[in-house]
């Protein structure tokens, strides 16, 4: 394949030249960076990352390509969702896999989604630059631009939760009595999964479902999921999880449902300098001192503004962020306890979930 020459902008006005490969479409969007090693299926398809172009740190990308989609009683198993989530993929090395699950190359499957990358860029200095600066918006475009600036001053936000969250509500059938809802933020199929494995119905429903229209399942359980954008903008959700917490019902909030929980509290989310993107990031359980090693895909945080301090449950050693809450029948982490991709040291989250729920329906 012909090599074609490809350019990430910057809105600081920062411009670097590398490789073009995957889809020829222009695509903007916030830029970020994750210091995983590996999984890059599941990131790549994360809907969290919805509006964002991803840069992976570790220098080569692509070395085991891309499986086919496994399924079991519907629900997929190996990515998060059916579709690429990133805007774009920015990556030091890209390389050809080698791997007996493999059906197709990173670029093959990029082609395919018609989602840009780009390859040989200055991965470190760029990100050096994001640390110093912070995440800032960006294009990849394989033609040159005279006006980038003009471009990111027409770039009009997303409703990018509306975009993650399915449009009608999906029932996954379980072997027990009672539904567990989760309200679709962006939800990972980790998440789905994980909670399937209690043997409870798992229902999705629209991020925009109100106290009503989720009651109407009568759930044993409620989920706030994992998803993209700025939890500032969801009110409304913080509102409707508010009227639910009255009802006492065993409720888990991950990620972005962390953060709509924090607001339904009355504690504040504020955007972070760099965010957390990593498989690697440690946090700290209260009360018992023990260290875990997880999974983070978050630019907002509780920096605890708000909340009482008897229900912070994690933090983060690096920065004192607020990483999980309990109260009551509530519990959070602002990590992913799935570990898609990552380590499997919090998967008890859900084990503490499913407990709850049957001391609530057994007292």
């Amino acid at each position: 394949m012909a090599e074609r020459k490809a350019w990430l902008y910057l809105e600081d006005g920062t411009v670097m030249e590398g490789r073009g490969f995957g889809g020829t479409s222009r695509r903007g969007g916030e830029v970020v960076f994750t210091t995983a090693m590996n999984g890059y299926p599941e990131s790549l398809t994360d809907p969290s990352y919805l509006g964002q172009i991803l840069i992976i740190t570790h220098p080569l990308v692509g070395n085991y390509g891309v499986p086919s989609p496994k399924f079991l009683n519907g629900r997929l198993l190996n990515f998060e969702a059916e579709m690429i989530s990133v805007e774009g993929l920015i990556v030091s090395e890209l390389t050809e896999g080698s791997n007996y699950e493999e059906r197709k190359s990173l670029e093959s499957w990029f082609m395919e989604s018609n989602v840009p990358g780009l390859s040989g860029i200055d991965t470190r200095e760029l990100v050096k630059k994001i640390r110093d600066n912070g995440v800032m918006r960006g294009i990849i475009s394989q033609e040159k631009l005279y006006q980038p600036l003009a471009e990111f001053a027409s770039q009009e936000p997303l409703c990018l939760v509306k975009k993650a969250s399915v449009s009608q509500p999906i029932e996954y059938a379980g072997s027990r009595r009672g539904n567990i809802v989760i309200v679709d933020l962006g939800a990972k199929q980790g998440i789905v999964n994980c909670l399937a494995d209690t043997g409870y119905t798992i229902v999705k429903v629209p991020y925009d479902s109100d106290e009503n229209r989720i009651m109407n399942y009568d759930p044993v359980g409620i989920v706030y999921s994992n998803g993209p954008g700025n939890p500032n903008e969801l009110k409304r959700q913080a509102e409707e999880l508010s009227k639910l917490l009255e009802r006492n019902i065993p409720t888990l909030g991950i990620c972005l449902g962390h953060q709509v929980a924090v607001l339904a509290l009355g504690g504040e989310v504020e955007k972070m300098k760099y965010g957390h993107r990593a498989i690697n990031k440690a946090v700290l359980e209260r009360g018992s001192g023990r260290s875990y090693i997880t999974t983070h895909n978050h630019g907002y945080a509780a920096s605890g503004k708000g909340i009482d301090k008897s229900d912070v449950w994690f933090v983060s050693p690096d920065d004192g962020i607020i990483e999980g809450l309990r109260r009551g029948n509530l519990m959070t982490t602002q990590f992913h306890p799935e570990a898609r991709p990552g380590p499997r040291d919090t998967e008890f989250v859900f084990g503490l979930f499913e407990k709850m729920i049957e001391n609530a329906r057994h007292p």
